[in-house]
């Protein structure tokens, strides 16, 4: 095993994978509008945080996160593993006395910023190169220490002389990385490959009593992630997996964690697991300027509302954290054709790979007053409205007639129903009209029974609606 250095073409992969990993590893680290003062910035590290065994099993936070996925490897291949984790960096703020002592005061003011105490968060990272056939069996395991210390920042104001110092502090972090490979059964041969992060910390809260969770912030590992990348041979979709792996893929134990292909599009060398769900071969949308650290990352808004801060509430978010600053920074330098190009984007259009069919002209053989042909068909006449009506058409399910006034059971589909209607499985309800969309598909309109609002409801003409396999009759329809 090689726990140097990564390979350039190992590194040069990774690299690519490593910019959403970043994404991922500060999501959330500061949110706006970017103030320790603010309240949303008092509760911080709420992704993939690792924290030490006792005081996980005081609050039920995690301790260790737990990957498997499946990987064909060719022969000689290695594993090329990387963890990657914040770690907090508590600072204080002290002010210069006259005698050369200091004072740790709760902020210091500068002409250009506010320093404020904070909890900083410094990246640090694990590698290791493993044989693929070192994994069989029980694997390998990769400690990691990264011992207290504690460092002194002086503080100048804009003359250059000393009138403070920043004081940072870091706990002992101590953790493992495990490594194993199981072959599978099958005609193919495949790798279930395990990976496990733990957080070994032997640190308990003072006096047995349950400490806070900031004193369990500094030996935690924080937003912990892994990238994976093998030097020959392939991983498995996780999400959309070939037939005949579907149900290995399933047997697979993922635990607050979830991998996803990464990298390259087109590529399945590399693999990023996440505490963050993503999809196959994630991506920074390339509008955005740069990283604006917040959960919900919506650059225009962020943009605009950050450049709409005072000069008070920016010198107190550049004394924040410099990630703070470089945000404040950039919001007041992005051009307006930057901030132009970040207000929507389409991504769902496709080239069109030939030409077009010639439409059917219409039977008088003209076009339009555009000069585009008219079709001899349109993809929706309203005349043919005519031959439905909501209120007393009915369909067929499970050998019953259903229309206006039936009640029904409402079990709504996992696939294609908006996520609140799961709430209202098993809910008994009336079926309102029976409706006919322009591509032929049936919609019942139905109101929850018990909805103290259904009457006002049915009068706006403001209904739930569900597809036929959606619902199981009660009545005595036929």
């Amino acid at each position: 095993m090689s726990v140097t250095a990564f390979a350039p073409e190992t590194e040069a992969r990774l690299a690519v994978a490593r910019q959403v990993a970043d994404a991922v590893l500060f999501e959330g680290y500061v949110l706006y509008p970017y103030r320790a003062s603010a309240a949303k910035n008092r509760l911080r590290w709420q992704f993939g945080v690792l924290v030490p065994p006792t005081w996980g099993a005081a609050t039920e936070e995690h301790d260790f996160q737990h990957t498997e996925c499946l990987m064909e490897p060719r022969a000689d291949a290695t594993l090329a593993v990387e963890l990657r984790f914040l770690r907090a960096r508590r600072r204080t703020v002290q002010r210069a006395r006259p005698d050369g002592g200091f004072d740790t005061v709760p902020e210091l003011r500068l002409a250009d910023r506010i320093l404020v105490p904070w909890d900083e968060g410094t990246e640090e990272r694990v590698e290791a190169v493993v044989r693929v056939g070192e994994l069989l069996g029980d694997g390998v395991t990769i400690p990691f220490d990264h011992p207290a210390a504690e460092d002194t920042e002086p503080v100048l104001d804009e003359t250059g002389r000393p009138v403070g110092r920043m004081i940072r502090r870091y706990e002992e972090i101590t953790g493992a990385l495990r490594l194993s490979a199981r072959e599978l059964d099958g005609p193919y041969r495949v790798l279930r490959l395990t990976a496990v992060v733990e957080n070994t910390s032997t640190w308990t809260p003072a006096d047995g009593a349950a400490a806070d969770r900031d004193a369990a912030l500094p030996r935690s590992l924080v937003a912990a992630h892994l990238l994976m990348g093998l030097s020959a041979g392939s991983f498995l979709s996780m999400t959309d997996p070939p037939e005949w792996a579907k149900g290995a893929v399933a047997a697979c134990r993922n635990l607050h964690t979830w991998p996803v292909l990464a990298g390259e599009p087109g590529r399945a060398d590399v693999v990023l697991s996440s505490p963050i769900i993503l999809e196959d071969h994630p991506a920074i949308a390339p509008e955005s300027p740069g990283a604006l650290y917040d959960a919900t990352e919506i650059d225009e808004i962020l943009a605009l509302r950050t450049a709409a801060l005072t000069d008070e509430e920016k010198r107190e978010a550049r004394g924040t954290d410099e990630r703070a600053a470089a945000v404040i920074d950039l919001a007041d330098s992005m051009p307006p054709e930057v901030l132009e190009r970040l207000h929507g984007a389409v991504r769902s259009l496709r080239e069109v790979t030939g030409p077009a069919p010639a439409p059917a002209l219409a039977t008088d053989g003209f076009p339009d007053e555009f000069g585009v042909p008219r079709p001899d068909t349109p993809w929706w006449d309203p005349a043919s409205d005519a031959g439905f009506d909501p209120g007393h058409d009915r369909v067929v399910v499970d050998g019953h007639s259903l229309g206006a006034g039936s009640r029904v059971l409402l079990r709504p589909g996992l696939r294609r129903t908006d996520a609140q209607d799961l709430f209202l499985a098993g809910r008994a309800a009336k079926v309102e009209a029976v409706l006919h969309d322009v591509d032929g598909v049936v919609h019942l309109a139905v109101t929850v029974e018990d909805d103290p609002g259904a009457d006002i409801r049915r009068e706006q003409g403001r209904f739930l609606y569900f597809q036929p396999d959606e619902v199981t009759p009660m009545d005595g329809d036929a």
